[in-house]
């Protein structure tokens, strides 16, 4: 039977550290709407009968092969100036997306079940409040870990309802790639979107980096007069938030994005094993064909050095139970005449 010498590991012989990979995410108007069927009835979009948000996939979602992208939404706060209007459509669904993502990525004032506004700033002070909003949520699959700062680039259409695109306005989150140009909130950290044509004084939105989420403030197409279609010459943002469903004011904001890109980050921890094989150990192998006849295989003459081959290096815990084996790429040879110390990374 083999015997096998443990090696104990000293606390100076680990080590962690973290690496963070990056992916570019491209999103293009022509996956968002027009790919797969007649807007707005493409088939890579998914409606519910609860009517609160819409599902964005990168393939028809009926396919098992279909991806999910994001969630639309929309919503106001409940003293919004849109929540005074008589006949408004699922008001209170609206008011109650908003309560929701602000709730979770913000929490509450001072005071007691009153939820914060989003803002057009980095105060969280209630000034430069948000109090009607476009979400756009992010899939897991997309961010990964976080949307890097810096990297947020959304393209949207400026145009009629007819033709959205015959004017763009595009938001970034530029400033953010400093500390200063973000802030941490109970949802993360999150940035400011401006107008990257009129710079500092166009804030257009914010993104949150660990959540995934992207609120848009209507202003972003306050000069549009047929934001959505509707009525007898289309509805305006503020209009289409009060008297169109969710799902309609979601097919009129998708119409309008003509690209999203960001980078992902991966968050990799590892522990690093520094295991050392000294010159006077492991210099005899307990393999079966290391021996014949009770001589050693791999001397030529009975003066020769013993020479083993190391190939595997396992882990193990106290009760010398075999937590972790690591394959080397090539045997390396091992004799009284040398040291090796083999660097074990584990990642998770």
């Amino acid at each position: 039977m083999a015997v096998i010498n443990y090696q104990p590991l000293a606390a100076s012989d680990a080590t962690t550290t973290k690496t963070l990979l990056y992916e570019s995410i491209p999103l293009t108007g022509t996956i968002v709407s027009g790919t797969y069927g007649t807007f707005p009835d493409d088939t890579n979009i998914k409606n519910y009968t609860h009517g609160m948000f819409q599902s964005v996939y990168d393939y028809p979602y009926l396919s098992s092969s279909a991806n999910h992208i994001f969630d639309l939404t929309v919503g106001y706060k409940s003293n919004s100036p849109l929540s005074v209007s008589a006949g408004s459509t699922m008001q209170a669904k609206k008011i109650n997306m908003y309560n929701q993502l602000s709730q979770v990525l913000l929490g509450y004032t001072g005071s007691a079940n009153t939820v914060r506004d989003f803002e057009l700033d980095l105060n969280l002070d209630q000034t430069g409040s948000m109090k009607e909003g476009l979400f756009i949520n992010f899939s897991r699959l997309l961010y990964k870990d976080e949307i890097k700062k810096g990297t947020v680039s959304i393209t949207l259409g400026t145009g009629s309802w007819a033709t959205p695109f015959s004017g763009v306005k595009t938001l970034t989150d530029a400033s953010a790639s400093v500390v200063q140009g973000t802030t941490n909130t109970l949802g993360g950290d999150y940035g400011l979107l401006y107008d990257s044509t009129l710079k500092d004084d166009s804030v257009k939105g914010v993104v949150f980096y660990q959540a995934g989420i992207v609120v848009l403030s209507t202003s972003s197409f306050d000069s549009i007069s047929t934001f959505n279609s509707g009525a007898a010459y289309g509805y305006t943002v503020g209009q289409s938030l009060i008297s169109a469903s969710i799902s309609g004011s979601c097919d009129a904001l998708r119409r309008r994005i003509q690209n999203i890109q960001f980078n992902n980050t991966v968050e990799i921890n590892s522990t690093i094993y520094f295991c050392r094989a000294a010159h006077n150990k492991y210099n005899y192998s307990t393999n079966p064909t290391y021996l014949s006849a009770s001589q050693i295989v791999v001397k030529n003459a009975a003066s020769d050095i013993p020479v083993s081959y190391i190939t595997t290096v396992g882990l193990y815990n106290t009760n010398n139970e075999l937590l972790a084996s690591a394959k080397l790429s090539e045997p390396l040879k091992k004799t009284p005449e040398n040291e090796i110390v083999l660097r074990v990374r584990l990642d998770y």
